[in-house]
């Protein structure tokens, strides 16, 4: 592959962003051309961070950046090598000043390609996962492993140097002693930050065996990127499967955890997972994001579901319930255990398709 032909992949992916519908300018092109030529166009993550640096205007492109460059990127053996060289970038850039029209023989193949990529991403996004064949259960695991998920933050007593703030008087007389009592910079402080603890309470019963494979997925993902939680299932006993979801690979750690789980695709006592998981983990519950993914049928006792719930909810700092029912149509919160739980739960949300698990993992990242 010559430089002619890894430039034309460039600007053909900045043509399905336009088509995805993201302002891809020939002038954002022209510097997304200069800056893979620096960073180096056969590095996949250097490609993707310069697209996301000079190619989106905002927040809103950045999720469907994500999608296309998935798709047109997808295989290796599409990334341009060798990279680009300078000379190519500095030459007009064959990127149309408008949109293709109708009447347009060039490129109008390609965009049908790519319109078609991005489209069927985007139904995938919002499809149910129990209703998805096996190939397309590997393209959602695919697209899991790209969440960028963000770990939510706490304050902490420590005072951190910061550029605006609080003036830090004992820093700033120290940098004044220093210049023998002239004037010297005034140094500012902050609160500090830690990151804050995200445990997963999954419910692995029948009712949910469906779903859980993939919620796995979704823990394993926020977990691994924010390091600081811990993942646990709830079926007829509590099983703590933090150590086996410490695998970087995804596939390894689900099979991992499910060699852990003695009680898969069983019975379910909710009531009595919480209270043993607040019996015995109760440090791990105090100040963090606990988010329980469940349906609700609880065979046990409603009373005591609902009396260690509202526990937990006075000792997390905030309780996201999870369930894969809640965002399909026609859907009413009528269980028994759904009803015993929302007085005490912050964000009860859904959880059956990507688009899902995308809106959930911002839920976390702002708690």
């Amino acid at each position: 592959m010559n430089d002619h032909d890894g430039t034309e992949i460039l600007l053909g992916f900045t043509r399905a962003l336009r088509a995805a519908g993201v302002a891809a300018t020939q002038d954002r092109a022209h510097g997304f051309l200069q800056a893979t030529a620096i960073l180096g166009a056969a590095d996949a993550a250097a490609t993707y961070a310069a697209g996301r640096a000079t190619l989106c205007a905002g927040p809103d492109d950045l999720r469907r950046y994500d999608q296309v460059f998935e798709a047109w990127f997808g295989s290796t053996a599409r990334m341009p090598v060798p990279p680009v060289s300078l000379r190519t970038v500095s030459a007009v850039s064959t990127l149309p000043e408008t949109e293709p029209q109708a009447g347009d023989g060039a490129g109008e193949e390609d965009g049908d390609v790519v319109r078609a990529q991005a489209s069927d991403i985007e139904t995938l996004r919002h499809r149910d996962v129990a209703d998805l064949s096996s190939a397309e259960q590997e393209r959602v695991a695919g697209l899991i492993a790209r969440l960028r998920p963000q770990t939510p933050r706490r304050p902490t007593p420590r005072q951190d140097a910061w550029r605006r703030g609080r003036v830090d008087a004992h820093r700033t007389l120290r940098a004044s002693l220093r210049h023998l009592g002239e004037p010297a910079e005034i140094h500012y402080r902050r609160r500090g930050e830690r990151p804050r603890r995200v445990v997963w309470l999954i419910d692995v019963s029948g009712s949910m065996s469906d779903y859980a494979d993939v919620l796995l997925r979704v823990a394993h993902r926020v977990s691994t990127a924010g390091g600081h939680g811990a993942v646990f299932t709830l079926g007829t006993r509590l099983t703590d499967i933090t150590r086996a979801l410490r695998h970087r690979d995804p596939d390894r750690a689900l099979v991992a955890a499910g060699e852990a789980v003695p009680d898969w695709s069983g019975g379910t006592r909710l009531g009595d997972n919480l209270q043993a998981f607040l019996r015995r983990h109760l440090g791990l519950a105090r100040g963090a994001v606990v988010v329980v993914a469940s349906d609700g049928w609880e065979r046990g006792d409603t009373t005591l579901l609902e009396e260690q719930t509202a526990r937990l909810h006075r000792l997390a700092h905030r309780v996201v319930w999870l369930n894969p029912h809640r965002g399909k149509v026609g859907y009413e919160p009528l269980q028994r255990g759904i009803v015993a739980v929302l007085p005490h739960v912050d964000d009860f949300v859904a959880g059956h398709s990507l688009a899902t698990y995308e809106d959930l993992v911002e839920v976390i990242a702002r708690a």
